[in-house]
């Protein structure tokens, strides 16, 4: 409490607050258009149907974002480093998150 750092941060993550505001946009769909990672399938209405693998994508995005306060532009290079590093590391967590899932399902069985 003694910081400024947590009262600095702002709910929304550097640009898409005033673009949010400003616009009808949602922070999702103002991600998709700058992480090109992100591409959930559209629907009628042009609903956005988000699959696991988008999911996982958009909690990533969102940990670079507020948790790691990288800018847009810091969590894109980010976002493909580790991609160029690993390619099927979107799917390992993606596993992960599932065998989690699956651990909080058999506890409550």
């Amino acid at each position: 409490m003694g910081t400024d750092r947590g009262q600095a941060s702002s709910p929304s993550p550097p640009g898409l607050g005033a673009r949010g505001q400003t616009s009808s946009l949602s922070p999702l769909a103002s991600w998709e258009q700058e992480f090109p990672h992100l591409s959930p399938v559209k629907r009628r209405g042009n609903h956005r149907y988000y699959q696991r693998a988008d999911v996982i994508t958009i909690r990533q995005i969102r940990s670079l974002l507020y948790d790691q306060g990288y800018t847009i532009g810091g969590a894109k290079q980010q976002l493909s480093s580790v991609e160029a590093k690993d390619g099927i590391s979107r799917y390992k967590q993606l596993i992960r998150q599932m065998i989690r899932e699956l651990e909080e399902v058999l506890a409550v069985l």
